[in-house]
């Protein structure tokens, strides 16, 4: 039995032309290679539609990487900073202590649990 070879093939789509050739040590996958005027802008495994080629044209553009710092440590203080300042009691942030009429009853004790 022998195995179907697969050929080129070679179309366009839009204004790019496309050849579609198989893929090494692959019997039925194609790697399909795009052209504009001569020259290769890229390739794929699928077969490419005319938006394709275009990304393949013009892609977007990548935003800058934004630089690690390997110095910043975020969430932790800087060598040489103050302290931080206590709370006082009036200042929103600080527990309270119940009031009288208040009951937990309702709630289960982590014994319990």
């Amino acid at each position: 039995m022998s195995i179907p070879v697969v050929e080129r093939k070679r179309f366009m789509v839009g204004k790019y032309e496309v050849i579609a050739a198989p893929l090494p040590h692959s019997v039925q996958m194609l790697r399909y290679t795009v052209y504009l005027h001569k020259t290769r802008i890229g390739a794929m495994v699928s077969v490419p539609t005319e938006s394709d080629c275009q990304f393949l044209e013009k892609p977007p553009v990548v935003p800058p990487l934004k630089i690690f710092y390997v110095t910043s440590r975020p969430g932790r203080p800087k060598k040489g900073a103050k302290p931080p300042v206590p709370l006082e009691r009036n200042q929103p942030g600080f527990r309270e202590a119940l009031p009288s009429d208040v009951s937990l009853d309702g709630l289960a004790r982590p014994e319990d649990r």
